[in-house]
């Protein structure tokens, strides 16, 4: 098979090209032909050496596929050859085959490209998880957005929506917000790409006027850095904070603000 291997820590330039051998899957296991895959943040961090998990170089990066099951293993009865599926792998998803547990992978419905496939479940399935089971957003309360226009963060307009919060998207451009308007956000903040102590609290105040009230009820962070501050400071009263992503930087809070 051919696989986008990460040598040494680096950018995707790194990646190198490679043939490689194909993978059996063992029992419980399935090997899925790739017909597209996800790129999302961890991944570039993974490469870098900068994220949680390492795995062992040379390895493919790459968590999140789509394709047709081409073998199954011991065992397996739940998916057969030719079936179409999306899978979640901790990394081996650049490559032209992937092995991957029963338990990681689920059918797709034939009207599903395989693109929005490899998409749906880092982003959609995070932005979930965070504003159901994590805080438990209810209708009628307010959802502020930090990088609204991102993977995350516009799955996460979606899914606030459909769960009846009022969004407010904060993004870095009007560009952004015409987008995070198409996609339904009720109102937007565009927050400055560098910002000092000045900026925090012009950007608290602009986010608490835009959700009403007392400021937000729940703040999905898929930014980070000096703007989670700001955006901690514009929560409501029993207000819920998602720490999602941070590429701006890993945010330094001061802790009388969770009080």
């Amino acid at each position: 098979m051919k696989a986008m291997m990460s040598v040494e820590p680096g950018g995707p330039d790194s990646l190198k090209l490679v043939e490689a051998p194909t993978p059996a899957p063992g029992p419980g296991q399935i090997r899925v032909a790739v017909k597209a895959a996800g790129v999302n943040f961890p991944d570039t961090l993974i490469i870098r050496d900068l994220y949680q998990f390492r795995p062992p170089r040379p390895f493919a990066p790459g968590g999140e596929v789509a394709g047709l099951v081409d073998a199954v293993g011991e065992g397996v009865s739940a998916f057969k050859k030719g079936d179409r599926v999306l899978a979640m792998a901790l990394s081996g998803g650049y490559a032209t085959d992937i092995v991957v547990d029963v338990k990681a992978a689920v059918k797709i419905p034939d009207a599903m490209p395989f693109d929005e496939a490899a998409g749906f479940l880092m982003t959609y399935g995070t932005s979930h998880y965070a504003l159901k089971d994590r805080a438990a957003l209810r209708s009628g309360e307010s959802l502020f957005i930090l990088g609204a226009a991102g993977g995350v963060g516009a799955a996460a307009i979606e899914i606030g929506k459909a769960m009846g919060a009022k969004v407010v998207a904060g993004v870095s451009s009007s560009e952004k917000a015409a987008f995070a308007r198409e996609l339904g956000a009720d109102d937007f903040v565009i927050y400055p790409k560098e910002i000092d102590k000045d900026g925090q609290k012009v950007l608290s105040n602009q986010i608490k006027a835009a959700c009403g009230g007392d400021g937000a009820n729940v703040v999905y962070d898929a930014v980070g850095g000096d703007y989670a501050e700001p955006a901690v400071r514009a929560l409501a009263w029993e207000g819920r904070y998602l720490v999602v992503g941070f590429p701006a930087g890993i945010p330094k809070l001061p802790l009388n603000l969770t009080l």
